[in-house]
Protein backbone atom coordinates (compact mmCIF):
# COMPACT_ATOMS: atom_id res chain seq x y z
CA UNK A 1 0.00 0.00 0.00
CA UNK A 2 1.43 3.36 -1.10
CA UNK A 3 0.07 6.50 0.50
CA UNK A 4 0.76 10.16 -0.25
CA UNK A 5 0.01 12.76 2.42
CA UNK A 6 -0.70 15.90 0.42
CA UNK A 7 -0.37 18.69 2.93
CA UNK A 8 1.87 17.20 5.61
CA UNK A 9 1.11 19.88 8.16
CA UNK A 10 -0.02 19.20 11.70
CA UNK A 11 -2.82 16.70 11.03
CA UNK A 12 -1.50 15.26 7.78
CA UNK A 13 1.95 14.93 9.28
CA UNK A 14 0.57 13.18 12.36
CA UNK A 15 -1.45 10.72 10.30
CA UNK A 16 1.42 10.06 7.89
CA UNK A 17 3.93 9.62 10.70
CA UNK A 18 1.74 7.05 12.45
CA UNK A 19 1.29 5.12 9.21
CA UNK A 20 4.99 5.26 8.37
CA UNK A 21 5.99 4.13 11.85
CA UNK A 22 3.77 1.05 11.37
CA UNK A 23 5.59 0.15 8.17
CA UNK A 24 3.37 1.73 5.51
CA UNK A 25 4.98 3.24 2.39
CA UNK A 26 4.27 6.94 2.93
CA UNK A 27 5.36 9.98 0.93
CA UNK A 28 4.92 13.41 2.51
CA UNK A 29 4.09 16.34 0.24
CA UNK A 30 4.86 19.70 1.85
CA UNK A 31 6.55 23.03 1.16
CA UNK A 32 8.66 25.81 2.63
CA UNK A 33 10.73 25.58 5.82
CA UNK A 34 8.69 22.62 7.08
CA UNK A 35 9.61 20.61 3.98
CA UNK A 36 13.25 21.66 4.16
CA UNK A 37 13.48 20.59 7.81
CA UNK A 38 11.92 17.20 7.09
CA UNK A 39 14.20 16.60 4.13
CA UNK A 40 17.21 17.39 6.30
CA UNK A 41 16.24 15.66 9.56
CA UNK A 42 13.12 13.58 8.98
CA UNK A 43 9.72 14.24 10.54
CA UNK A 44 9.67 14.31 14.32
CA UNK A 45 6.40 13.32 16.00
CA UNK A 46 5.83 14.03 19.68
CA UNK A 47 2.86 12.06 21.01
CA UNK A 48 1.90 10.42 24.31
CA UNK A 49 5.15 11.55 25.87
CA UNK A 50 7.24 9.84 23.21
CA UNK A 51 9.36 11.29 20.42
CA UNK A 52 9.70 9.47 17.09
CA UNK A 53 11.66 10.43 13.97
CA UNK A 54 10.24 9.30 10.64
CA UNK A 55 12.54 8.87 7.65
CA UNK A 56 10.61 8.85 4.37
CA UNK A 57 10.27 10.62 1.05
CA UNK A 58 9.54 14.32 1.55
CA UNK A 59 8.84 16.31 -1.60
CA UNK A 60 7.05 19.18 -3.30
CA UNK A 61 7.28 17.64 -6.77
CA UNK A 62 4.24 15.58 -7.79
CA UNK A 63 6.17 13.96 -10.61
CA UNK A 64 8.37 12.11 -8.10
CA UNK A 65 5.42 10.42 -6.43
CA UNK A 66 4.21 7.99 -9.07
CA UNK A 67 0.69 6.59 -8.79
CA UNK A 68 -0.12 5.77 -5.15
CA UNK A 69 -3.06 3.77 -3.85
CA UNK A 70 -4.27 6.70 -1.74
CA UNK A 71 -3.74 10.45 -1.70
CA UNK A 72 -4.75 11.88 1.67
CA UNK A 73 -5.56 15.57 1.31
CA UNK A 74 -4.64 17.46 4.47
CA UNK A 75 -4.70 21.06 3.23
CA UNK A 76 -7.25 23.68 4.26
CA UNK A 77 -10.33 23.68 2.06
CA UNK A 78 -9.51 27.02 0.43
CA UNK A 79 -6.14 25.63 -0.68
CA UNK A 80 -7.61 22.64 -2.53
CA UNK A 81 -8.51 24.37 -5.82
CA UNK A 82 -5.01 25.84 -6.34
CA UNK A 83 -3.49 22.45 -5.43
CA UNK A 84 -5.75 20.40 -7.68
CA UNK A 85 -3.42 20.36 -10.74
CA UNK A 86 -0.59 18.99 -8.61
CA UNK A 87 -2.79 16.33 -7.03
CA UNK A 88 -4.16 15.30 -10.42
CA UNK A 89 -0.62 14.61 -11.67
CA UNK A 90 -0.21 11.93 -8.98
CA UNK A 91 -3.32 9.96 -9.81
CA UNK A 92 -3.35 6.52 -11.34
CA UNK A 93 -6.50 4.81 -12.65
CA UNK A 94 -7.40 3.42 -9.21
CA UNK A 95 -5.92 6.03 -6.87
CA UNK A 96 -8.38 6.96 -4.12
CA UNK A 97 -8.56 10.47 -2.67
CA UNK A 98 -9.13 10.74 1.08
CA UNK A 99 -10.52 14.15 2.03
CA UNK A 100 -9.19 14.65 5.55
CA UNK A 101 -10.52 18.19 5.69
CA UNK A 102 -12.94 20.33 7.65
CA UNK A 103 -16.31 21.41 6.34
CA UNK A 104 -18.43 20.34 3.40
CA UNK A 105 -16.38 18.43 0.78
CA UNK A 106 -16.62 19.04 -2.96
CA UNK A 107 -18.17 15.58 -3.46
CA UNK A 108 -20.90 16.09 -0.84
CA UNK A 109 -23.90 15.17 -3.02
CA UNK A 110 -22.12 12.49 -5.09
CA UNK A 111 -23.40 8.95 -4.62
CA UNK A 112 -26.08 10.04 -2.18
CA UNK A 113 -29.07 9.04 -4.25
CA UNK A 114 -32.34 10.91 -4.20
CA UNK A 115 -33.27 14.26 -5.64
CA UNK A 116 -30.00 16.01 -4.80
CA UNK A 117 -27.66 13.32 -6.11
CA UNK A 118 -24.83 14.72 -8.21
CA UNK A 119 -25.36 18.38 -7.36
CA UNK A 120 -22.16 20.43 -7.33
CA UNK A 121 -21.49 23.10 -4.73
CA UNK A 122 -20.18 26.35 -6.18
CA UNK A 123 -19.11 27.62 -2.77
CA UNK A 124 -16.36 25.00 -2.49
CA UNK A 125 -15.78 24.34 -6.21
CA UNK A 126 -16.84 27.48 -8.12
CA UNK A 127 -15.96 26.39 -11.66
CA UNK A 128 -16.08 22.62 -11.22
CA UNK A 129 -12.30 22.23 -11.52
CA UNK A 130 -11.97 20.05 -8.42
CA UNK A 131 -14.89 17.77 -9.33
CA UNK A 132 -13.61 17.25 -12.87
CA UNK A 133 -9.94 16.70 -11.99
CA UNK A 134 -10.45 14.79 -8.72
CA UNK A 135 -13.66 13.02 -9.67
CA UNK A 136 -15.87 12.08 -6.70
CA UNK A 137 -15.72 8.40 -7.72
CA UNK A 138 -12.22 8.53 -6.21
CA UNK A 139 -13.33 10.13 -2.95
CA UNK A 140 -13.31 8.59 0.50
CA UNK A 141 -14.70 10.79 3.25
CA UNK A 142 -12.58 11.32 6.36
CA UNK A 143 -13.67 13.23 9.45
CA UNK A 144 -10.68 14.42 11.46
CA UNK A 145 -10.81 14.56 15.26
CA UNK A 146 -7.16 14.73 16.45
CA UNK A 147 -5.50 17.96 17.57
CA UNK A 148 -1.88 18.59 16.63
CA UNK A 149 0.40 21.50 15.86
CA UNK A 150 3.69 22.23 14.13
CA UNK A 151 5.84 23.41 17.05
CA UNK A 152 8.77 24.13 14.74
CA UNK A 153 9.55 23.18 11.14
CA UNK A 154 9.77 19.42 10.88
CA UNK A 155 8.36 18.81 14.37
CA UNK A 156 4.71 17.94 15.05
CA UNK A 157 3.17 17.63 18.50
CA UNK A 158 -0.01 15.59 18.86
CA UNK A 159 -2.15 16.56 21.86
CA UNK A 160 -5.38 14.55 21.80
CA UNK A 161 -7.61 12.06 19.95
CA UNK A 162 -6.52 9.52 17.36
CA UNK A 163 -9.81 9.06 15.50
CA UNK A 164 -10.32 9.48 11.77
CA UNK A 165 -13.80 8.34 10.73
CA UNK A 166 -13.95 7.00 7.17
CA UNK A 167 -16.78 6.43 4.73
CA UNK A 168 -17.61 6.01 1.06
CA UNK A 169 -19.94 8.67 -0.40
CA UNK A 170 -22.41 5.93 -1.44
CA UNK A 171 -22.28 4.23 1.97
CA UNK A 172 -20.72 1.01 0.69
CA UNK A 173 -18.05 -0.91 2.56
CA UNK A 174 -15.65 -1.11 -0.37
CA UNK A 175 -12.38 -3.02 -0.47
CA UNK A 176 -10.43 0.23 -0.68
CA UNK A 177 -11.98 1.85 2.40
CA UNK A 178 -11.72 -1.41 4.34
CA UNK A 179 -8.03 -1.75 3.47
CA UNK A 180 -7.32 1.83 4.47
CA UNK A 181 -9.15 1.39 7.76
CA UNK A 182 -7.13 -1.73 8.55
CA UNK A 183 -3.85 0.06 7.76
CA UNK A 184 -4.78 2.99 10.00
CA UNK A 185 -5.83 0.71 12.84
CA UNK A 186 -2.56 -1.19 12.49
CA UNK A 187 -0.87 2.18 13.02
CA UNK A 188 -2.64 2.62 16.35
CA UNK A 189 -5.37 4.92 15.07
CA UNK A 190 -9.13 4.64 15.41
CA UNK A 191 -10.51 4.46 11.88
CA UNK A 192 -14.10 3.21 11.85
CA UNK A 193 -15.89 2.89 8.52
CA UNK A 194 -19.37 4.39 8.69
CA UNK A 195 -22.18 3.83 6.17
CA UNK A 196 -23.54 7.37 6.70
CA UNK A 197 -20.44 9.52 6.38
CA UNK A 198 -22.45 12.71 5.92
CA UNK A 199 -23.91 12.27 9.41
CA UNK A 200 -20.34 12.08 10.69
CA UNK A 201 -19.33 15.17 8.72
CA UNK A 202 -22.18 17.11 10.30
CA UNK A 203 -21.32 16.03 13.85
CA UNK A 204 -18.18 18.14 13.51
CA UNK A 205 -19.48 20.72 11.03
CA UNK A 206 -22.45 21.55 13.26
CA UNK A 207 -20.20 23.28 15.74
CA UNK A 208 -17.70 24.58 13.20
CA UNK A 209 -20.28 26.40 11.08
CA UNK A 210 -21.22 28.55 14.06
CA UNK A 211 -18.35 28.73 16.53
CA UNK A 212 -15.60 29.28 13.97
CA UNK A 213 -16.97 32.40 12.27
CA UNK A 214 -18.37 33.87 15.49
CA UNK A 215 -15.00 33.37 17.19
CA UNK A 216 -13.23 35.11 14.31
CA UNK A 217 -15.65 38.04 14.45
CA UNK A 218 -15.47 38.40 18.25
CA UNK A 219 -11.94 37.06 18.96
CA UNK A 220 -13.56 34.98 21.71
CA UNK A 221 -12.83 31.39 22.77
CA UNK A 222 -15.32 28.51 22.69
CA UNK A 223 -16.00 28.84 26.38
CA UNK A 224 -16.56 32.59 26.19
CA UNK A 225 -18.97 32.29 23.26
CA UNK A 226 -20.97 29.45 24.82
CA UNK A 227 -21.21 31.11 28.25
CA UNK A 228 -22.31 34.56 27.07
CA UNK A 229 -26.09 34.70 26.52
CA UNK A 230 -25.83 36.92 23.47
CA UNK A 231 -23.23 35.00 21.49
CA UNK A 232 -24.66 31.67 22.65
CA UNK A 233 -28.00 32.71 21.14
CA UNK A 234 -26.31 33.53 17.83
CA UNK A 235 -24.49 30.21 17.53
CA UNK A 236 -27.60 28.33 18.63
CA UNK A 237 -29.69 30.01 15.93
CA UNK A 238 -27.05 29.14 13.32
CA UNK A 239 -26.92 25.53 14.46
CA UNK A 240 -30.72 25.19 14.42
CA UNK A 241 -30.76 26.50 10.85
CA UNK A 242 -27.92 24.14 9.90
CA UNK A 243 -29.72 21.16 11.39
CA UNK A 244 -32.92 21.96 9.51
CA UNK A 245 -31.27 22.21 6.11
CA UNK A 246 -29.02 19.18 6.70
CA UNK A 247 -32.01 17.05 7.72
CA UNK A 248 -33.67 18.05 4.44
CA UNK A 249 -30.79 16.27 2.66
CA UNK A 250 -31.22 13.14 4.83
CA UNK A 251 -28.71 13.79 7.62
CA UNK A 252 -29.54 12.46 11.10
CA UNK A 253 -28.21 14.17 14.23
CA UNK A 254 -27.33 12.00 17.24
CA UNK A 255 -27.75 14.71 19.92
CA UNK A 256 -29.74 17.90 20.38
CA UNK A 257 -28.38 21.37 19.83
CA UNK A 258 -28.08 22.38 23.47
CA UNK A 259 -26.01 19.30 24.35
CA UNK A 260 -23.73 20.12 21.42
CA UNK A 261 -23.26 23.67 22.71
CA UNK A 262 -22.60 22.39 26.23
CA UNK A 263 -19.87 20.24 24.76
CA UNK A 264 -18.21 23.37 23.36
CA UNK A 265 -18.59 25.10 26.72
CA UNK A 266 -16.77 22.24 28.43
CA UNK A 267 -13.78 22.67 26.11
CA UNK A 268 -13.28 26.07 27.70
CA UNK A 269 -10.71 28.66 26.64
CA UNK A 270 -9.92 27.10 23.27
CA UNK A 271 -9.39 29.20 20.16
CA UNK A 272 -11.06 27.81 17.05
CA UNK A 273 -8.99 27.08 13.97
CA UNK A 274 -10.48 30.10 12.20
CA UNK A 275 -9.50 32.41 15.04
CA UNK A 276 -6.01 30.94 15.08
CA UNK A 277 -5.71 31.52 11.32
CA UNK A 278 -6.98 35.08 11.72
CA UNK A 279 -4.41 35.87 14.40
CA UNK A 280 -1.68 34.35 12.22
CA UNK A 281 -2.71 36.46 9.23
CA UNK A 282 -3.70 33.39 7.20
CA UNK A 283 -6.66 33.00 4.86
CA UNK A 284 -9.85 31.85 6.55
CA UNK A 285 -11.66 28.55 5.91
CA UNK A 286 -15.01 30.25 5.32
CA UNK A 287 -16.69 28.62 2.35
CA UNK A 288 -16.37 24.95 3.34
CA UNK A 289 -17.51 25.69 6.90
CA UNK A 290 -20.34 28.17 6.30
CA UNK A 291 -20.62 29.22 2.64
CA UNK A 292 -21.52 25.68 1.60
CA UNK A 293 -24.06 25.42 4.43
CA UNK A 294 -25.85 28.53 3.18
CA UNK A 295 -25.69 27.24 -0.40
CA UNK A 296 -27.21 23.91 0.63
CA UNK A 297 -29.99 25.79 2.42
CA UNK A 298 -30.86 27.60 -0.79
CA UNK A 299 -30.73 24.37 -2.81
CA UNK A 300 -33.13 22.55 -0.49
CA UNK A 301 -35.37 25.55 0.19
CA UNK A 302 -34.66 25.95 3.92
CA UNK A 303 -34.12 29.55 5.11
CA UNK A 304 -30.93 30.25 7.07
CA UNK A 305 -31.02 34.01 7.79
CA UNK A 306 -28.65 33.98 10.76
CA UNK A 307 -26.09 31.91 8.88
CA UNK A 308 -26.40 34.25 5.89
CA UNK A 309 -25.85 37.32 8.08
CA UNK A 310 -22.78 35.89 9.80
CA UNK A 311 -21.44 34.65 6.45
CA UNK A 312 -21.65 38.13 4.98
CA UNK A 313 -19.70 39.57 7.90
CA UNK A 314 -17.02 36.90 8.06
CA UNK A 315 -16.49 37.13 4.30
CA UNK A 316 -15.72 40.83 4.75
CA UNK A 317 -13.34 39.93 7.55
CA UNK A 318 -11.68 37.27 5.39
CA UNK A 319 -11.26 39.74 2.53
CA UNK A 320 -9.49 42.18 4.84
CA UNK A 321 -7.07 39.43 5.93
CA UNK A 322 -6.30 38.35 2.38
CA UNK A 323 -5.61 41.92 1.25
CA UNK A 324 -3.29 42.58 4.17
Amino acid sequence: MRIVIFGAGAIGGYLGAKLALSGADVTFFARGPHLAAMQANGLTLISDGERHVVKAQFTDDPDTVGQPDYVVIGVKAQALAPATPQIARMLGPETAIVTAMNGVPYWYFYGQGGEFDGLRLKSVDPDGTIWDALHPRRAIGCVVYPAASIVEPGVIEHTYSNRFTLGEPDGSRSDRVTALSKAMMAAGLKAPVRPRIRDEIWVKLWGNLAFNPVSALTRATLGAIASDPGTRAVVRAMMVEGQALAEKTGVKFPIDVDKRIEGALEVGAHKTSMLQDLEAGKSLEIEAMLGAVVEIGKLVGVPAPTCEMILAMVRQLGASVSTG
